[in-house]
């Protein structure tokens, strides 16, 4: 059975920082492309960050140079640090990990950037 289990959600002020983590089992971690998506409130998901299995990675433009995507393949976990964050960063965070037509989600972690 498939598990991708995120973490580090929570609330935090402006211009602060969160890890969001993502553990996976049930696959092999280290051919999946990994991911992490967002989704705002009355919004639709998008990708904020990717990494492949060979650790390039890609960002939405309006994380750039504030969010940094890595992976642990001896721990089976993708990690997302995000830095001075800003209210509309506000969202549900969802894992994802993709490999041909194989793709998991995660249930999501929200994050609240709020004063």
């Amino acid at each position: 059975q498939v598990q991708l289990v995120e973490s580090g959600g929570g609330l935090v002020q402006p211009g602060g920082s969160l890890r969001l983590s993502c553990a996976a089992s049930g696959i092999f971690f280290g051919l999946y492309t990994m991911a992490w998506y967002r989704q705002a409130p009355g919004k639709q998901r998008e990708l904020a960050a990717g990494i492949t299995t060979g650790g390039s990675t890609n960002y939405a433009d309006s994380v750039r140079g504030r969010f940094t995507i890595s992976r642990d393949n001896a721990k089976n976990t993708v990690y997302l640090q995000m830095n001075s964050l800003k209210p509309e960063d506000t969202a549900v965070y969802y894992c994802n990990a993709i490999m041909f037509k194989d793709a998991y989600w995660g249930k999501g972690t929200l994050v609240t950037v709020s004063s």
